[in-house]
């Protein structure tokens, strides 16, 4: 084999080894941004719907103790006791939407968000317990049922904010999914490019002391 054919495949060899190195490396980079994407999807997973759904039970439960107070109206004793029971607990709600909107929200949820927060401020305010019961009057069942009403429209907009605290986790599990197939799928070729190598460098090898052999014969 002359010197320039052995120049010509010196050069092949280096060009593969060069793009092989070159497409570890970048394997390297993807690899980490991979790795970064799959924590940023456990991070929002735990912040923006397991937490989330942890505040619409919260709510949910806050919503059925002020219904069990309406709806229990005429076992009252203390009518101003029970105002500010129901006034504290809608208090809590509110804070917990305030906790609730500091999160990720999808337009869904914003929208779904605001009318309960709507509902809460505007529709589930008793000013006088008097207006639910009276001893003279007795249950007020018109109050009663308009307040039910608004306390089940917003048990229907939790039931939504719900829903998609199940959709949105979906999504990043599937995005998760994918992001560990990708590496996956690098770590295969991050094999393949290693066999290379390795048959590049034997046949290196091998070569070189051929050619030493034609030279000595």
């Amino acid at each position: 084999m002359s010197r320039t054919q052995l120049q010509k495949r010196k050069l092949k060899v280096a060009t593969i080894l060069t793009v092989l190195i070159i497409m570890i490396f970048g394997k390297n980079i993807l690899e980490r941004r991979n790795f970064n994407d799959l924590g940023n999807s456990f991070v929002s997973f735990y912040d923006d719907r397991l937490v989330v759904e942890s505040y619409i039970f919260s709510i949910s439960e806050e919503l059925f103790r002020i219904k069990l107070l309406v709806n229990h109206c005429a076992f009252e004793s203390d009518y101003s006791n029970a105002v500010g029971e129901i006034t504290k607990r809608e208090n809590d709600i509110l804070k917990i939407v305030e906790e609730f909107e500091d999160t990720d929200l999808t337009i869904a949820e914003a929208g779904y968000l605001t009318d309960f927060k709507k509902i809460i401020q505007e529709n589930l305010r008793i000013a006088d317990y008097a207006l639910l019961y009276s001893d003279t009057q007795g249950i007020n069942t018109q109050k009663v049922k308009e307040y039910n009403s608004s306390i089940e429209r917003a048990l229907v907009d939790l039931e939504k904010l719900s829903q998609i605290q199940l959709e949105e986790g979906q999504k990043i599990a599937k995005k998760a999914e994918k992001t560990v197939n990708k590496s996956k799928i690098w770590a295969q070729f991050e094999v393949a490019a290693l066999v290379i190598l390795i048959v590049i460098i034997y046949l290196l090898i091998y070569t070189s002391r051929s050619i030493r052999s034609e030279f000595v014969n």
